[in-house]
């Protein structure tokens, strides 16, 4: 059945992003201005996301999939707003928590505790809010006894069980994860995903970017393949999709 035109969360039309490379953007303004009244400086342009369209509905949950480069990170880096697109346009709807990169938005040499205040209130989040899920965000992280510990001495597993925690604890309307589930043992790998559908449950939307098919046919209700930066499928068929993208990473599906 089709939602109704309010029930759309993220609308995301004709989007590209193309990023300016060479030589000039590692000097100085001087030898940039210098260079540039020569015409000596080289520059390429790289299409990083070409042409991609998709709308997310409130509850929905889409898997991102795609090989290295295909310009996921840098699709979910506009959704959050962290960057704008060159052209086309994103919509968005709803508070947004983003964990893009595993450890970004904390401050290594703050402690535990520190960093859990911090990252909520860069959520936007009230001190008394965070007063009062702050012992839950621990506990659900597993880090209650390490809570007076500078950031840097976690491990990687650690560091995304917090992020994870603060993230999926503090009620997001969005909620955007690049591959955040894949990092931590098997035992919190399974909680995590149990928290996802609590989170569908609840009717969040929510994006997520893993190389495991496996958790994308599990838990995505919706699915978009990109293929160096283009738009290769998108749509709720998300084990054929995921069918067809298996056979292409096993060299059994060719991309025209």
């Amino acid at each position: 059945m089709e939602k109704a035109k309010e029930d759309v969360v993220i609308s995301a039309q004709n989007v590209r992003i193309q990023y300016k490379l060479g030589d000039f953007k590692d000097i100085g303004l001087k030898e940039w201005t210098v260079r540039h009244l020569k015409k000596n400086y080289h520059v390429e342009y790289f299409m990083a996301v070409d042409n991609v369209t998709f709308e997310l509905c409130k509850g929905e949950m889409l898997g991102i999939i795609g090989t290295n480069g295909a310009g996921k990170s840098t699709l979910l880096k506009a959704i959050s707003g962290i960057m704008e697109p060159t052209s086309g346009s994103i919509e968005r709807r709803g508070n947004i928590a983003a964990l893009l990169e595993l450890g970004s938005g904390f401050d290594g040499d703050l402690t535990v505790r520190e960093n859990t205040y911090l990252r909520g209130a860069m959520l936007g989040y009230t001190r008394k809010y965070m007063d009062e899920v702050y012992k839950q965000i621990l506990d659900y992280a597993e880090l209650r006894e390490f809570e007076n510990r500078p950031f840097k001495q976690l491990s990687s597993g650690m560091k995304s069980r917090l992020a994870f925690s603060i993230a999926s604890l503090v009620n997001p309307e969005i909620l955007i994860l690049d591959e955040v589930l894949s990092v931590g043992d098997g035992a919190f790998r399974k909680k995590s995903e149990a928290k996802m559908k609590e989170i569908i449950r609840g009717d969040a939307t929510t994006i997520l970017v893993s190389h495991s098919l496996e958790q994308i046919r599990e838990l995505c209700t919706k699915i978009l393949w990109l293929h160096r930066g283009k738009q290769i499928a998108f749509g709720e068929n998300v084990q054929d999709i995921c069918n067809k993208y298996q056979s292409f990473l096993n060299n059994k599906f060719t991309i025209v």
